[in-house]
């Protein structure tokens, strides 16, 4: 069986040759994203863009405006959903002109790219109901709130998944779900903190300096969550069944970690904090200033590229080769590499090295890079499951997402659901109509 002979978006989204005799085709699902969660269905895109995941539904809830503005990794997972052709609807918080004609202003949530949204009352009974009627039909819920939110909604999470087998509920936490930290809250540096990686990174003499959150919301959170979903999906070509994905930012940015902790047994990485190779004790891998207050950033770690590094600077080049792994010698040659980078602007250095392997590049800032039509890509370019077209003005503004804009359209291609036929508006917050049984 070629992939192309597969009717289930998810075979022809992995590529998968054959799923033997024993598989039972299954018809394709939603995926959505929202306030506590995502869910997603799969929908293949066919014809000359290929196969993909280009009607992957997403929904789940947008929670607390802050707290959205500051957690982004769950918004961050369906976002690279999003990317790749999934159509993502979030939940929202009830608000009187949601759902209609006159939308409210757009919440603090950035990552909305290819998003819809409707609101929902998740404390009312006909809220609650609608949420179970999507659950029934989804492939993915996503949950990014601490231990106990989703359960306090749902009647059982055992009873969802008896009513959807197939349902894949990815559950995104900041701490594990056990330990001491299971029940509070934090954010992306405390992540860090307890999982070792913060006390790695900063310069010596200095306390551990955290990298804004890119690691654990992003990196650690919402990147392994979708792998995690994708994982599960892989798995369900062959199951049929879904599974409950746990996923905390603790142990994701661990992982991303391991190298740092393995090589603190090694000369590589065995000094202190700022004293190491990779974590600016070493001279040549850091950041230059240069004359004009621009900086150039070096990585000259191979002495091929150290060479020529140190020939482009214009200094002794056999006396500094012969130094270079004598650990007594960084701080003299940081010194040294510092005051002749302060002799030239950065645009002079950018010309001095372009063209030359010597491991050094400027440090572009983001607004000359949007001045100068930058072209930002999605990160993965798969043959045949390719990517939606990233617009310059989707790369470099967000617009945000306004409560309610579109969810009724999405709602209506995912379901056939129609505003005051299955579903109506009380106190700013969509409901399901229940239909009379003859």
């Amino acid at each position: 069986m070629g992939v192309g002979d597969h009717d289930d978006p998810a075979v022809r989204m992995f590529g998968l040759e054959s799923l033997g005799p024993g598989y039972k085709h299954r018809p394709a699902r939603e995926y959505k994203e929202g306030m506590m969660g995502f869910l997603l269905r799969l929908v293949v895109r066919g014809g000359k863009e290929g196969y993909g995941m280009s009607r992957l539904h997403v929904f789940g809830w947008a929670g607390d405006v802050t707290v959205r503005a500051r957690a982004p990794r769950a918004p961050f997972a369906a976002l690279l959903l999003a990317d790749y052709g999934a159509s993502v609807l979030r939940i929202d918080r009830p608000h009187p002109r949601a759902n209609s004609g006159t939308l409210p202003e757009a919440t603090a949530d950035l990552l909305t790219r290819r998003k819809s949204s409707i609101a929902v009352d998740l404390k009312s009974s006909g809220g609650i109901a609608l949420l179970e009627s999507i659950l029934c039909h989804v492939d993915v819920l996503l949950d990014p709130f601490r231990p106990g939110v989703l359960e306090s909604l749902l009647s059982s999470i055992d009873d969802v998944l008896a009513r959807n087998p197939r349902l894949i509920i990815a559950r995104l936490t900041g701490f594990r779900r056990d330990g001491p930290y299971a029940n509070m809250a934090g954010h992306d540096i405390n992540y860090l903190a307890v999982c070792g990686v913060l006390s790695q990174l900063g310069r010596t003499g200095a306390p551990p300096y955290a990298p804004a959150n890119i690691l654990a919301d992003f990196a650690g959170g919402g990147l392994m969550c979708a792998f995690g979903i994708l994982l599960a999906l892989f798995a369900r070509t062959a199951s049929g069944k879904g599974q409950v994905v746990e996923n905390n930012m603790v142990d994701g940015v661990a992982y991303l970690g391991s190298i740092m902790r393995y090589a603190r047994k090694s000369r590589f990485w065995n000094q202190p904090r700022g004293e190491n190779v990779l974590d600016g004790g070493c001279p040549w891998y850091d950041v230059y200033e240069c004359k004009d207050g621009g900086f150039m950033a070096v990585g000259a770690l191979e002495p091929h590229f150290f060479r020529q590094l140190v020939k482009r600077l214009g200094l002794p080049e056999r006396g500094l080769l012969a130094q270079r792994e004598d650990r007594t010698t960084w701080p003299g040659m940081k010194k040294l590499f510092r005051q002749r980078f302060l002799e030239r602007t950065r645009k002079s250095w950018e010309n001095i090295f372009q063209g030359v392997d010597a491991c050094c590049t400027p440090v572009l800032e983001q607004q000359e890079l949007e001045e100068s039509d930058y072209e930002q890509r999605l990160p993965v370019h798969p043959d045949v499951s390719t990517g939606l077209i990233l617009e310059h003005s989707q790369a470099w503004n967000s617009a945000g997402l306004v409560p309610g804009a579109g969810g009724l359209d999405t709602l209506e291609q995912w379901f056939g659901w129609k505003f005051g036929r299955e579903i109506k508006t009380v106190r700013g917050g969509l409901i399901k109509i229940d239909t009379p049984k003859i």
